[in-house]
């Protein structure tokens, strides 16, 4: 290192493991960039509030030892007009742990972004941005509460890979020639032409990673948000290639949502994180109207631009939105607000977000019990109405004070008496609550939740009713009849005997009863229902379409037909009036 950029002597590095977790010892030395703007000012503040939160949390046994690190006009000053020097990058990757404020893009010439260019050279594919409402923070919403997801959005491809021509440029031109002659594309003349890279190694690294991040912090499910329903080889794959990733590499940790209601009958088993899409449009209405449906969030680099900043303004707005950029093992967290530099040394913006970044990285080396301090005195200290001038603007009868007063007032109150166990346990209450609301919709109007919740029915499994009944065919029918009246189904599946084996499974409906016992004089008591079933059971598979359905049924003039799994063992029943109610809700499935 230079002489600009030096390690404190006290601390220790951060280091991996042989399989690839991090090892943080008591004194980690942390990297951080102050930034430009309103960065001093609310880094200062921050790291006041972060160190006496490990003070408070661990009593002396452990502390962060901070080096400074360059980017951005800090830089530029020291190191010659470079905004981003090459022992910046180095020390960033030797550190593996770092945060920073918010850095000014340089005129002219030079990065685009330096955010852009930090992503792209450290390799930081997963820019990682929990959001959730905190007590007291102004919000649009009627119950801003519910609201608490973290979007995982793929850094480095999508159009944000900034493969793009020029309208009137030779290279457009070429490339509009090639699209034209050679690919048959058709397009206005003069166009701007942008290029959408979307991989299956880009795309499964950022949902593994969501994934692992949902298991290891009990998150109920990780959404795919994509618009494959138009772009299909891109934003299409997307989806695809995350599923693929569930199901090849997390088998016995995940379900599908189509799992989820076909084979449990929407009772989310203990320790299963639920695979699940949605189109992006949709999940913007959903993300207003049902955001407690949602936990991890997977998407693109333009889908997950606009979600990040779109959600954030539902609990308080980008200026107390925390973010991180991360690698497999490098992480850079961040503000995730601009340099402000009209309110640059004036020591009155809120340091929120980069605060709020603080907590994830103490929350991301395993130092939870500090990082809970610092969001409970938070909630205290805004519902006390103590706030800066943005909060003070919404919040009647709130005291405004400047960023140096706000953490003044935070330190004070971990300095004081915080419950955290109660405040822990609270929350943990109230999601496992919603939880289970959440599953007796699924259960008791599967249909209508799945309407509520966004997901449209494609196959089959998504709206057969699980809940089958089978019985062995030496079963009396007046015993089946009981049962049937009993639950109230109009139907049983029966088990082959010794003497049908060669015709295997069968169905025995109310209308079989009429007919085969009933209507014959036949005693009840004294007919199995192997004899009344109908043979053969007439199957489709689970991932049989709707449409493919439909034309079955309505070939072989048959109202209801058995859906059986891939070892053909009977799951559920899916009936015309299933598909009637799903196409009067959703119109024809794609």
């Amino acid at each position: 290192m230079s002489q600009q950029t030096q390690y404190p002597e006290t601390g220790q590095k951060i280091t991996v493991d042989g399989n690839g977790r991090i090892q943080v010892p008591d004194n980690p030395i942390i990297g951080y960039v102050e930034g430009d703007g309103i960065g001093p000012d609310i880094n200062r503040a921050c790291m006041r509030i972060w160190d006496t939160a490990v003070e408070q949390a661990y009593g002396g046994r452990r502390k962060i030892h901070w080096a400074e690190l360059f980017m951005g006009e800090k830089a530029a000053a020291l190191f010659n007009g470079d905004y981003f020097p090459d022992e910046t990058k180095a020390a960033l990757k030797d550190l593996l742990i770092s945060i920073k404020g918010p850095l000014t893009t340089p005129v002219g010439g030079g990065f685009r972004s330096l955010n852009v260019s930090l992503r792209q050279e450290l390799d930081l594919y997963a820019c990682v941005r929990p959001v959730r409402h905190y007590a007291g923070v102004p919000s649009p919403l009627k119950r801003p509460e519910d609201v608490d997801v973290v979007i995982f959005r793929e850094n480095t491809e999508d159009v944000y890979a900034g493969i793009e021509y020029q309208a009137g440029s030779a290279e457009n031109n070429k490339v509009a020639d090639f699209l034209r002659s050679e690919m048959g594309e058709e397009f206005f003349e003069g166009a701007g032409i942008g290029v959408k890279p979307i991989s299956p190694f880009g795309t499964k690294r950022l949902v593994r990673k969501a994934i692992q991040y949902a298991i290891e912090h009990d998150r109920e499910s990780v959404t795919l948000v994509h618009k494959g329903n138009i772009m299909k080889f891109t934003e299409g794959a997307f989806r695809t290639w995350g599923y693929e990733v569930a199901r090849e590499e997390f088998a016995d940790q995940t379900i599908t949502e189509e799992e989820l209601y076909a084979t449990y009958g929407g009772k989310r088993p203990e320790g299963k994180v639920v695979i699940k899409d949605r189109i992006a449009d949709i999940m913007f209405q959903l993300m207003l109207l049902r955001p407690n449906e949602f936990d991890v969030i997977a998407t693109m680099n333009l889908n997950g631009d606009y979600l990040s900043d779109a959600i954030a303004a539902e609990v308080g707005g980008v200026g107390i939105a925390p973010g991180a950029n991360m690698s497999d093992n490098v992480a850079v967290f961040e503000a995730t607000h601009g340099t402000a530099p009209k309110y640059a040394n004036q020591d009155k913006v809120n340091p929120g977000s980069l605060l709020f970044s603080g907590v994830m990285l103490l929350e991301h080396i395993g130092w939870n019990e500090a990082a809970d301090l610092i969001s409970a005195a938070y909630e205290k200290v805004v519902n006390a109405g103590i706030v800066t001038y943005d909060f003070a603007r919404s919040l009647e009868g709130a005291t405004e004070v400047k960023t140096s007063q706000f953490a003044d007032a935070i330190i004070d109150q971990m300095c004081g008496t915080i419950d955290l166990e109660r405040i822990r346990r609270e929350r943990e209450e109230a999601i496992e609550a919603e939880r289970q609301a959440r599953e007796q919709r699924r259960v008791v109007a599967p249909l209508e939740e799945m309407v509520a919740s966004g997901r449209v029915p494609h196959t089959v499994a998504d709206l057969m009713n699980p809940n089958l009944v089978t019985m062995s065919g030496d079963t009396s029918v007046e015993d089946a009849m009981h049962l049937m009246r009993e639950q109230r189904i109009s139907s049983v599946v029966v088990q082959p005997t010794a003497d049908d084996e060669e015709t295997g499974w069968g169905i025995m409906t109310q209308r079989d009863v009429i007919s085969r016992v009933v209507s014959a004089t036949k005693k009840p008591n004294q007919v199995r229902i192997s004899e009344a079933a109908t043979r053969p059971l007439i199957t489709v598979p689970e991932d049989t379409s709707l449409l493919d359905c439909a034309e079955r049924m309505g070939s072989d003039n048959i109202r209801r037909m058995v859906v059986v799994d891939t070892q053909g063992h009977p799951i559920g029943i899916i009936s015309d009036t299933d598909i009637f109610a799903s196409v009067e809700q959703f119109g024809l499935p794609e």
